[in-house]
This record gives structure tokens, sequence and C-alpha cells, in this order.
């Protein structure tokens, strides 16, 4: 029996996961956290947080301190990452963990720098960095050390990881901070627009997923909206169809398509025909969307495949790779 934990850390801009080696999933909590503004004390972290989001007196603030796959606000994600470590290991935990934390394959050294320092602030004993796309292959049972092209798009709330690996490393990669978030943000600028309603980032979000749709869908369907209207400031609801949600998002799909083909137009040739064979693995939340593979497919011409459990491809491949650092080991940062 191990003394140490091992804990592979998703810390995505929507939802943070944490999978510990030889147990699995042990949590997973909305990336929000919830600060009182007089004495910067964190008030309430995850689930319990989020309810708060929009809904907070002038002396509570409710952020999310990722954002777009990266830091946004460095003190609240180490108040983050010690709640979680502690909620795993304890509040009074005497060894500390080691942990492996992902991020987007295109963050900068002083990104990286602030995650690992948040990591070992937060109580890791000690803490490691893998590329979110080679996490979500590992996660996903990619064969990434064969000397053969495999590529995946990873797609979070805050960003789009697009790669293509071989040989157990990233050969070309672009990384777009156009994810979930801002389809939710596009559906509420088309709800503003076309009637006149203002909504709050849950509510699009609750739209997105009922009626949100890549392409133009067979099947009618409609909810209620409610909100405030952007004139006169009252109360005010209106129905929406799945039609308009699908024109609502068209703009941010159009940016991932672009972002996909970028990559595939810098692969070297042997790898793209691998490619053609194999298909191309989606990940991560924003996978879900409706005939997201559909569309993407009918503009790209290679077929795309959803991974089964793709909101935890990333966190599984995490735990993995911390797992097997023989196998790894070239491909992970370490402090």
């Amino acid at each position: 029996m191990a003394i140490f934990k091992k804990l592979g850390i998703d810390l995505g801009t929507a939802n943070s996961l944490v999978w510990e080696v030889g147990k699995g999933l042990i949590l997973n909590e909305p990336t929000v956290v919830a600060i009182s503004v007089e004495d910067q004390k964190v008030l309430a972290v995850g689930k319990e947080a989020k309810l708060m989001l929009g809904r907070t007196p002038e002396f509570i603030f409710a952020c999310r301190p990722m954002r777009d796959g990266v830091i946004a606000d460095y003190e609240t994600t180490e108040a983050m990452l010690r709640y979680f470590i502690q909620k795993v290991c304890g509040k009074f935990f005497f060894f500390k963990p080691e942990i492996m934390i992902c991020v987007p394959a295109g963050v900068t050294q002083v990104e990286q720098r602030a995650v690992l320092d948040a990591t070992m602030s937060a109580g890791a004993r000690v803490a490691y960095l893998i590329d979110e796309p080679l996490a979500a292959a590992i996660g996903a049972r990619v064969p990434v050390s064969e000397p053969s092209g495999n590529m995946i798009v990873d797609m979070g709330g805050g960003s789009t990881e697009a790669a293509v690996i071989s040989l157990g490393g990233v050969v070309t990669h672009k990384s777009l901070r156009v994810a979930g978030n801002k389809i939710d943000d596009a559906v509420a600028a088309y709800l503003r627009k076309k009637h006149g309603i203002l909504v709050g980032e849950q509510t699009a979000e609750e739209v997105k997923i009922k009626l949100g749709s890549a392409v133009i869908s067979k099947k009618k369907k409609s909810m209620e909206v409610k909100g405030r209207d952007s004139i006169y400031g009252l109360p005010k609801s209106v129905e929406v169809t799945n039609d308009e949600i699908t024109e609502a998002i068209s703009g941010p799909l159009k940016q991932i398509l672009a972002v996909i083909k970028g990559v595939l137009e810098e692969t070297p040739p042997e790898l793209v025909s691998d490619i053609v064979d194999k298909g191309i693995v989606l990940s991560g939340g924003t996978s879900l969307l409706r005939n997201l593979d559909k569309f993407l497919s009918e503009n790209i011409d290679v077929a795309f495949h959803r991974v089964e459990e793709p909101m935890l491809s990333v966190v599984k491949g995490t735990a993995l790779a911390l797992e097997n650092m023989d196998l790894y080991q070239r491909a992970v940062r370490k402090k």
C-alpha cells in the first residue's frame, strides 16, 4: 500500500476533476470560488459556489479563477486547489500527495510556472504538468507511443486543443480560447439581439444543453427562456427554437473548425494519411454538443469519433501518466 497519494487533476475552466491512482474519480466540482470581499476569505468552493454565480450581495464575490484554460486569479486558484487536496487527503494530512495537472499545449512558461507554484503552495509534495491533448489521448486509450499519427481534439469550457500525437509526444498543435463558455456567450448575445432579453451564463448554458445542435435538426424543439427585458429592464420570457440556437452558435463552431483544419495543414503527410485511416478523436465536455461530429466530418471529410466518457478522458490520462511515469517522463514537466 502506497503511503503517498497520487492525484491527477484536470483543472478546467468549467469543472475541476480529481482522479486518485488506484481508486478512480474521487472529486468532480465546478471551478467556482465564492470570496468575502472584506477579508478575502474563501466562503465556498465548487457546487455550492456555483449556485451563487449572478446571485451574490455586494459583500460576496463569486468567480471562476480559471479563464480560457489557464489561471486568471493565482491566489483564488491556490485556495481552490488547497480545498480539493484537503477534501481528498483530510484537513490535517501528514503525507503530501504527488500531483499531476494538465495544461493547454500552447501555454507560456509563465503560465506553466503559475500552475506548478499554485499546486506546490496548495500542499503537493511534488508537482508535474502534462499537455492536455496528450493527457486526453492517453485517457481515451489512443496508442500514443506508436510511430503513427493520432489526432485528438479536446474541447472543454475555456479552450479547444487540437493536436497530432506520435511516438509519445505532440507533433503539431493549435490552441484556441474558444469552447463551451464562448458558445454560451454566443447564445446569450443572440437572445439579446434577436429577442431583446438578457440572460445570465447559467441560463445560456441550460439553453445550449437543451436545444444546441451543430447542424439543423429534423426534430424541432423549443423551450421558454426567462430573463430581463434589455430595453425596459422588466422580467420577460420568450419561446426559443433549436434552429435558432444552431444559428446562434455557428460562429464559435466555425472558429473551432478553422483550428482543426490549421493543424491538419501543418501535419507531415505520412501522419495525415494515418489520421485519414483512423479518424479524429473528440473529447471534452463540449464534444457532447449534438451533431458536432457530423458537422466536423461534413466540413473536413474525415471521420470523427467521440470517446466514451469525454468529460473524464483528460483526468484519466493525467492519472495514467502519473502512474506510468517511466513511459511518459519525457512529456512531463516537474517541480
